[in-house]
């Protein structure tokens, strides 16, 4: 990866943004070709590791996700992006926060949300190494929805020429991202979607739980504490404990451990 190299001078700035620009416009566009060109002279503006990219309804946390990165692990559907939606919803408050305008945080403000354990070599470990987070996106008001773009590194992302950079070059890295074709677990999930059936009223699972309480055992089954589980679902500690003791009754379980047994039995045999 190329060490960034911050442009000199209004002209060698906008001519670089040209050439960037220009290159964008004739490429055609796979995978590879947009790494390629994001691992190149874009390294100069926005130097990153990782790019994250998530779009749909955040407010309901319907989100799709890509990711472009070189470094070995960091993919898409590897192990460790079950937690990419959560993380791409905390984002998308910190950018709301902020006023819809690129934002640069500190990772480690985001760093609760990975759990206590990782696989050597999986996603989540390679993201507990990132220092700096970079964020910006755009409002799509035909499609309404959001599309959400995080650049992470390992080290600093300088606030100059970065965050200019991002605005401009943004609506060309989403270009390109509409123009590839959807990973083979991206249509999948699409297609899961439009088969579903309409969810009811009050919906529960086969285990008898609700909603909420299904997402609380998606993250106790993950190793989240009541804690952690609060702080990711916006909701006091204290209420997730009320809603394991309920969980553990309806399960007729005693602890975290039968009921995430219990949970995963059920799910495996339908």
């Amino acid at each position: 990866m190329k060490s960034p190299i911050a442009p000199t001078g209004e002209n060698s700035a906008a001519e670089g943004y040209l050439k960037l620009i220009s290159q964008a416009v004739a490429a055609g566009w796979r995978h590879i070709d947009l790494l390629n060109w994001l691992q190149g002279d874009v390294q100069h503006y926005l130097p990153h590791d990782i790019l994250l990219a998530g779009w749909g309804d955040f407010r309901e946390g319907s989100i799709h996700h890509d990711v472009l990165s070189s470094r070995p692990g960091v993919r898409s559907y590897a192990a460790g992006t079950e937690v990419l939606p959560f993380l791409l919803g905390k984002f998308h408050d910190s950018w709301v926060a902020a006023q819809r305008k690129p934002c640069r945080l500190d990772f480690g403000e985001f760093a609760y949300l990975l759990g206590n354990a990782s696989l050597p070599g999986s996603f989540s470990s390679v993201l507990r190494t990132m220092r700096s987070v970079l964020i910006h996106g755009i409002c799509d008001e035909r499609g309404r929805h959001e599309c959400l773009y995080v650049l992470l590194r390992a080290g600093e992302i300088p606030a100059e020429p970065a965050t200019t950079a991002m605005g401009v070059l943004m609506p060309h890295i989403d270009t390109a991202l509409r123009q590839i074709t959807h990973l083979p677990q991206q249509r999948e999930h699409q297609q899961l979607r439009q088969s579903s059936p309409p969810a009811r009223s009050a919906p529960e699972d086969s285990c008898g739980l609700s909603e909420r309480e299904t997402q609380i055992m998606a993250w106790v089954a993950m190793g989240k504490t009541n804690s952690e589980i609060g702080a990711i679902l916006n909701i006091s500690g204290f209420t997730v404990k009320n809603h394991m003791q309920r969980i553990f009754q309806k399960l007729n379980v005693f602890n975290r451990t039968q009921a995430v047994s219990r949970v995963t039995r059920v799910t495996l045999n339908g």
